[in-house]
């Protein structure tokens, strides 16, 4: 027995004599922490992961038991360059080892939003587009629209002025195919309709969209794009205030506050913001408030938490159409208003034992009250042909609470595979209207979604599906294979040429109106044989690189879109219900530019052509909506510009975004048959006095120029906004 305990004791010491512990810190250019970042290990000659860890919010990844010897590590940071560094044995054995990260071309970036796991974006198979922290403090945008405007690809339109409803049109796709995700919660109405103009801006970090067919990662609503953000996290040792308030014309008011700090467990960022305007006319006011919150506790070296919560609460006034390219042919509605207000949470935690693996597990919920009041008939406000009046009163409410369930697994078996799987579980709860003709629904859905990366020197093919059940429309399988190909690997000046070949499938769940029906004088019956709408999504597209700091790519893509639903009147006109019956295509062609001259300045380009028409619309009741037109509001030329200095100092940005002439009408008679095409020229630049204080002007619409994205209904004229910021504590 003692021969045993001393056999024992002998292996226990040549265990520890064979590995050490080792502590990686991740860091920016500017030597700042940064969290949430994936750090691997491997043995030198060796493509099998030894351990996975996520950096704390001072930046640090703790292993432990790791051999000794040389080694490798991999760094995943969203927004930087992947990185692969070489531990020599010595250094292997040290307490720590430092990593600084590379700011890059978005083409080569990490982002999470293309595989649900960090993953350098040229190997994603995919197209996407980011906003880092640090440009959105340059551009100050207030609302969702406002930045995703300057995105490749993205055709935002508001209608109106602040607060004014904003849709999103990307590759020819309806404003409901979008899947828009807030800190891990989604916040669309079931059925896809989101409004990306009173989503407030105020401590976002970073943005991803993802353009393509995505249902096979994020299910209903991702049929033609995914806009993903999260909230800034805190980082310094000591607890640091950051406050200021800036003002402009058209009484515009902005003021806001955060509260953060990290320490070796604990991170948190507590913020506020308010927002107020008068518009440049009657009935024109916008006014905002948030709260929110993001607070992480690393309990071991290999489990976390985090909870986030938002609150905000809107009220704008609603003009309505009224003034059609500069033609004012009604006079402006004066008393509708519409009001928002929402809550989201979301509980995770992060695991990432055993050895290679990662999971997450997340609770999730939203709640919005959204209403829409028209209290009196003005006068003024005619339909041409059937002279009545236009402006009734009305009523209408949507309470929507979703809450759900989400487990997801990622095992990297090697530095070149990686496995993704999970389940989704979401209890879908609402009731939308008109006072006092509602109706309610509900909807307990189900998902598992699997997904298969292999990456070489050369290509990455990603592969997967989606099996959903959708207590509307029953069961129904989504896949999507990709493929990446380094054709050509070039030299200096020709860096690499890329090829990449994706298929997908979307698909997109009736809205409750249109499954669970309404009441009232003129009853729309429910449908419970609703069909999702569905997309066949095609795209290749060709990137040259030039240089470390330069590309060029070109993607075309090639959309099906099926089984669209569409209102269907009976024969009586006294009734009707939702049925699907329209078919439409949508084709095109994204061409981007990328450039990053210096470490301070980057520069993006991009021009996007698409061509939609409607293949089967039956129960069209406008001329512009018949078969053989191109779908409205989807213009076939749009461009953006944007381009950013971040110096140390000072920082500037100077943004544009061109939308050519679009199919839209007027829908009441007028003859309206489109939108002028606009130019929108926006800029901006702050100035720290010094590391506390920091002044900064924003200008929206440079040129001053009349333009409207919905006909309609006017945007504003040249604005601005000038403020200061201060921040107390800190590191």
């Amino acid at each position: 027995m003692q021969c045993c305990f001393r056999l024992f004791a002998v292996i226990l010491l040549c265990i520890s004599a064979l590995a050490t512990e080792l502590t990686v810190k991740v860091v920016d250019p500017q030597s700042a922490a940064v969290s949430g970042t994936q750090v691997e290990l491997f043995a030198e000659k060796s493509s099998r992961s030894l351990d996975i860890q996520t950096t704390s919010a001072q930046g640090i990844a703790h292993f432990r038991a790791v051999p000794v010897g040389p080694i490798r590590v991999h760094v995943l940071a969203p927004g930087f360059a992947e990185r692969w560094q070489s531990v020599p044995a010595g250094e292997a054995t040290s307490a720590s080892v430092t990593i600084e990260l590379r700011l890059a071309v978005a083409s080569e970036a990490v982002v999470i939003t293309a595989t649900r796991t960090p993953f350098p974006s040229e190997a994603s198979a995919a197209s996407i587009a980011t906003l880092s922290g640090a440009e959105l403090d340059n551009l100050r945008p207030i609302a969702a629209s406002d930045a995703l405007r300057l995105l490749p690809g993205a055709i935002v339109s508001t209608a109106g002025q602040r607060g004014g409803l904003a849709s999103l049109f990307v590759r020819g796709g309806d404003s409901r195919y979008n899947k828009v995700i807030v800190d891990g919660v989604p916040v669309n109405d079931p059925g896809g309709t989101f409004d990306f103009g009173t989503l407030p801006f105020a401590e976002e970090d970073r943005v991803e969209f993802l353009r393509g067919a995505q249902s096979t990662l994020y299910g209903s609503d991702a049929m033609t794009s995914v806009v993903q953000t999260w909230s800034r996290s805190g980082s310094t040792p000591a607890p640091e205030l950051r406050l200021g308030a800036d003002a402009g014309n058209y009484g515009t008011e902005n003021g806001y506050a955060s509260l953060s700090g990290a320490n070796a467990r604990f991170d948190y960022n507590v913020f506020g913001n308010q927002f107020n305007t008068s518009g440049s006319g009657p009935n024109d006011d916008y006014s905002n408030s948030l709260e929110g919150m993001n607070a992480g506790a690393r309990l071991t070296d290999w489990a976390s938490l985090r909870l986030r919560m938002r609150h905000d609460n809107s009220v704008s006034g609603v003009q309505n159409e009224w003034n059609f390219n500069g033609d004012p042919l009604l006079s402006p509605d004066l008393d509708q208003r519409a009001r928002q207000n929402d809550f989201l949470g979301s509980l995770g935690l992060t695991i990432t034992q055993p050895s290679r693996w990662q999971h997450r597990m997340t609770g999730f919920e939203y709640n919005l009250h959204r209403t829409n009041i028209d209290a009196i008939t003005e006068p003024g406000r005619f339909d041409p042909v059937f002279g009545f009046n236009v402006d009734s009163p009305f009523n209408a409410i949507t309470n929507i609470n979703r809450a759900g369930f989400e487990y997801q697994g990622d095992y990297a078996e090697r530095s070149w595979a990686v496995s993704t799987f999970g389940y989704q579980f979401e209890d879908e709860n609402g009731t939308v209207g008109s006072l006092p003709d509602t109706s309610h629904g509900l909807r307990r859905n189900h998902a598992i979604f699997g997904q298969q990366i292999f990456t070489s020197s050369r290509a990455s093919l990603v592969a997967g599906g989606r099996f959903v059940h959708n207590e509307s429309f029953g069961n129904r399988f989504v896949p999507r294979a990709s493929l990446t190909l380094l054709a050509l690997r070039g030299g200096h000046s020709f860096a690499g040429t890329r090829l990449r070949f994706d298929y997908a499938e979307g698909i997109k769940e009736p809205s409750f109106s249109e499954s669970f029906g309404n009441g009232g004088s003129f009853p729309t019956l429910p449908n419970p044989s609703l069909k999702p709408e569905e997309n066949r999504a095609l795209d290749a597209s060709f990137e040259q690189r030039f240089g470390q700091n330069y590309s060029f790519s070109a993607t075309y893509f090639n959309n099906l879109f099926r089984n669209k639903i569409d209102f269907n009147f009976f024969p009586c006109f006294c009734q009707g219900q939702y049925v699907n019956v329209n078919e439409a295509i949508a084709h095109g062609a994204e061409v981007e530019i990328q450039a990053k001259p210096s470490s301070h300045m980057s520069l993006d380009l991009s021009y996007t052509y698409t061509s939609t028409q409607i293949l089967k619309e039956p129960f069209a009741f406008d001329p512009l909506l018949s078969a053989g037109q191109p779908l409205i509001r989807r213009p076939r030329h749009s461009a953006t510009t944007l381009l950013n200095y971040l110096g140390s100092r000072w920082g500037a940005d100077l943004a544009g975004s061109f939308v050519g002439r679009r199919p839209d009408s007027d829908f009441l008679g007028f003859g309206v048959d489109h939108a002028a095409g606009y130019v929108l020229v926006n800029a901006g630049g702050w100035y720290s006095i010094n590391g506390r204080i920091t002044t900064y002007v924003n200008v929206d619409n440079l040129l001053n120029r009349f333009y409207e994205e919905v006909t309609g209904y006017p945007a504003l004229g040249i604005s601005f906004r000038a403020g200061i910021r201060f921040r107390v504590g800190g590191g």
